[in-house]
């Protein structure tokens, strides 16, 4: 059962999902993904309906980070905590609070697009839904 839950999603039903999203930003990411064969692990998560993306809060992001990691969070970023660690955080959306809190330790913040085109081997990357 684990092995079905892990599955990648064939390219047809990606194309499918990415005709349906109304979201440009969504809609930019799952191209990408079809474009870069290393980001197809990630495939199902970011394409799943946005009802199913995660919002999630600084103060969660730094329990379960460490020093100089890079998260991918399928959905946004909220600010409830703080961050105490130097960490990248990729996501759909952050808010601007959160922000603000990111560049006091000097974190930073990309968009998935951004990152898929700067990190194409989907290297180093820790999900945290």
């Amino acid at each position: 059962m684990e092995k079905l839950a892990n599955h990648a999603l064939s390219k047809t039903k990606l194309k499918i999902r990415m005709h349906k999203k109304t979201n440009p930003k969504l809609a930019a990411a799952i191209f990408l993904v079809l474009k870069n064969p290393a980001w197809n692990k990630y495939a199902k998560l970011l394409s799943q309906s946005t009802r199913n993306h995660s919002s999630i809060n600084l103060e969660e992001i730094d329990k379960q980070t460490s020093l100089g990691d890079t998260i991918l969070v399928p959905g946004k970023v909220l600010s409830l905590g703080e961050i105490t660690k130097k960490i990248k955080i990729c996501s759909f959306g952050i808010s601007n609070e959160a922000l603000e809190r990111l560049k006091k330790t000097r974190s930073e913040w990309s968009s998935i697009v951004d990152e898929i085109k700067k990190n194409p081997k989907a290297e180093g990357l820790k999900i945290i839904k």
